[in-house]
């Protein structure tokens, strides 16, 4: 008997301190994505789960008891888009497509390492014009202020 992969949802939290600001880190993962025989609709417990901490929080914020509101929202996803193809997948197209308007996308090319810096150009290139070709909204980074010194506004530039 074959056995089905499922999409389940795993959370990790991290406390994180940082020049004296604490911040809760909360780090959604879902293993088993993709794996199966068929993706069909795959990202959809994902999509529920995005829109289920955006209930919550909404019902948490119209009740009367608002002191201690934990935010569990998704701000942002982390996609990572494998090396190994000649670009974007249907699946990273029809994920990206259904999640776009909840939540940040930030595309990631996994294991670039194992690449060459010209294929690692080059796939970049093919994904970006593929994200645009089908209408996908990814996060834009911010541009840095311009009291910024120097080599803060080329690390930043080269991370975009």
């Amino acid at each position: 008997e074959r056995i089905t992969q499922t999409v389940e949802i795993t959370k990790h939290v991290v406390d994180i301190e940082e020049k004296g600001v604490k911040l809760r880190l909360t780090i959604v993962d879902t293993p088993g994505f993709g794996d199966a025989v068929n993706n069909t609709e795959c990202w959809k417990p994902v999509a529920d789960y995005i829109d289920q901490q955006f209930e919550q929080y909404f019902r948490d914020e119209s009740g009367l008891n608002r002191k201690n509101i934990q935010d569990n929202r998704v701000h942002c996803c982390i996609y990572f888009i494998s090396p190994f193809g000649h670009g974007l997948r249907p699946l990273d197209v029809e994920f990206m497509r259904a999640l776009h308007q909840r939540v940040n996308i930030v595309p990631v090319l996994a294991k670039a390492d194992t690449l060459t810096p010209s294929e690692v150009e080059r796939m970049k290139n093919k994904i970006r014009e593929e994200i645009d070709h089908y209408g996908i909204r990814i996060y834009q980074f911010p541009e840095c202020d311009s009291d910024e010194d120097e080599e803060f506004k080329l690390q930043d530039q080269a991370l975009k």
